[in-house]
């Protein structure tokens, strides 16, 4: 995975935006989930957050607060702390977090815990619980009959193809595997649960 994100990062933020290869993509009211993503996130209180799988800190940049951003591809934190100069960045496995517990206020986390199998997520949890006492996260929602469970082919522009695991989410899916989550947006595309 790391040397698909490492390709990826370039054009990772297309996805966001729709462009690049999402150009063409029939996405409706993707555009609109996109922005009220980015409203639920700068509404979050002001916390010291620590965002674990940052990218290139396309939702990093609205987290209120201190912020610290960590990412095990050097390529998307060279665009985040481009992106987020008052961010400190980690370089470093979000599995194996390498703060002391209690380090911080909260974990925030886009789209990474959807993409871990189900061993990993317990991992991850233990983790997080472990350094921050409350944890948001962002998850692709599921769409109509979709699988909740999906091996996804991911083309890049340069011609490659990489097969990325994906868990999909119903809202109160994902707050109950959370432990006692609250969703705080639910829209066509995206979820955000807070626990």
């Amino acid at each position: 995975m790391k040397a698909y994100y490492d390709r990826r990062a370039p054009e990772y933020d297309d996805v966001y935006l729709g462009t690049g290869l999402f150009a063409d993509r029939d996405r409706p009211g993707w555009h609109e989930d996109v922005a009220s993503l980015r409203e639920v996130v700068a509404s979050l209180p002001p916390r010291r957050t620590l965002d674990v799988a940052c990218g290139t800190g396309f939702l990093t940049r609205h987290i209120p607060g201190e912020i610290v951003g960590l990412d095990q591809s050097a390529a998307m934190l060279e665009i985040a702390r481009q992106r987020v100069p008052h961010a400190t960045f980690v370089h470093a496995d979000a599995l194996e977090l390498p703060f002391a517990d209690g380090s911080f206020d909260r974990i925030f986390t886009s789209w990474f815990y959807c993409h871990l199998e189900e061993s990993e997520r317990v991992r991850f949890l233990a983790e997080a619980r472990r350094v921050a006492p409350e944890l948001v996260v962002v998850g692709s929602r599921v769409r109509g009959d979709a699988e909740l469970v999906q091996c996804q082919e991911r083309a890049l522009r340069d011609g490659s193809r990489w097969l990325v695991y994906k868990r999909l989410f119903e809202p109160e899916a994902l707050a109950a595997e959370l432990g006692c989550g609250r969703v705080l947006y639910s829209g066509s595309w995206f979820v955000v649960v807070r626990a």
